[in-house]
């Protein structure tokens, strides 16, 4: 139990892309977005009970764009949203309020397009802002440890590695902990996030017992999951994208100069325009045969 001398920050990264959820509603009816709200539900109100100074948001991430869900716009601006009587915690019963109505003006709107891969480098910057915003305001005396957990459903983006190892290192570099929840395939630029960041990968092997793995693997904080039994980690696929085709490549031709990354050679950098020389083979000295004179 975090002490309140300590806050604790954390920020839930939800794919809620459409194409892949409706996808998903057709092979395993039993398992859909609604399904998925209610466990992020029962984590994000753990969270906040664990201690009165715990600190919440909510992220939904599309593949146009991200949108905070927790705390919105009506939170931020001091709007009242009506709450039930029920004697339960008036914290939890706004969150899940503001939850269900974010989300549904959030698939009222018009989706465009069919791309079944998301921002999610947009999104963990957002993530990032947010935890720089909430510690500024910190009083003095007060620890902030900070964890980003991503629920992965989309498949990956190699357009937007550059970007997203742009996060790593800065949420690396703030001792920020990235956390994956992954649904479907295995995200290796998730593997490298949280290998790089110290947090937990998993790829949840039943999607129905989705909030039990949540409870037990994500709810508890660094200092904790020491003392637990958590899954082994996982082999961690640290292939990095072409900058010319944004394929995963594990051979490949980097630029001295920008440090960008290609699977074929060229002479000249597409990211920095560096022209570089190649040095010409060098051909074989032919020796001079001496002439023997006769005497």
């Amino acid at each position: 139990m975090a002490s309140d001398d300590e806050i604790n920050i954390l920020v839930i990264v939800l794919d809620v892309n459409p194409i892949w959820w409706g996808q998903q509603t057709q092979r395993e009816p039993q398992f859909t977005l609604s399904t998925c709200l209610d466990s992020l539900m029962v984590l994000a109100n753990a969270h906040l009970v664990m201690s009165r100074t715990n600190k919440l948001a909510v992220i939904a991430n599309l593949y146009q764009n991200s949108h905070f869900l927790y705390p919105s716009k009506q939170w931020r601006s001091g709007e009242e949203i009506s709450t039930s009587s029920d004697g339960k915690y008036e914290l939890l019963s706004v969150t899940n309020d503001l939850f269900a109505e974010e989300i549904r003006n959030l698939m009222d709107r018009k989706v465009n397009g069919s791309q079944t891969d998301s921002l999610l480098a947009v999104s963990l910057a957002k993530a990032l802002c947010y935890i720089h915003r909430v510690s500024k305001d910190v009083q003095a005396g007060q620890d902030v440890k900070s964890r980003i957990l991503v629920i992965k459903a989309a498949k990956d983006s190699t357009l937007q590695y550059m970007n997203f190892m742009n996060v790593i290192f800065a949420a690396q570099k703030k001792n920020i902990l990235i956390d994956a929840c992954v649904l479907d395939a295995d995200s290796g630029l998730l593997q490298q996030a949280c290998d790089i960041t110290g947090g937990l990968y998993l790829r949840i092997p039943q999607k129905i017992a989705l909030t039990q793995y949540l409870l037990w693997v994500f709810l508890p904080d660094a200092d904790q999951r020491s003392q637990l039994l958590l899954p082994p980690p996982v082999h961690v696929d640290y292939r990095a994208a072409c900058f010319c085709h944004r394929n995963l490549i594990e051979i490949g031709y980097v630029c001295s100069v920008c440090l960008s990354i290609f699977c074929n050679f060229s002479p000249i950098c597409t990211t920095c325009e560096t022209a570089f020389k190649m040095p010409l083979p060098q051909m074989a000295k032919t020796k001079k045969k001496k002439v023997k004179t006769a005497n």
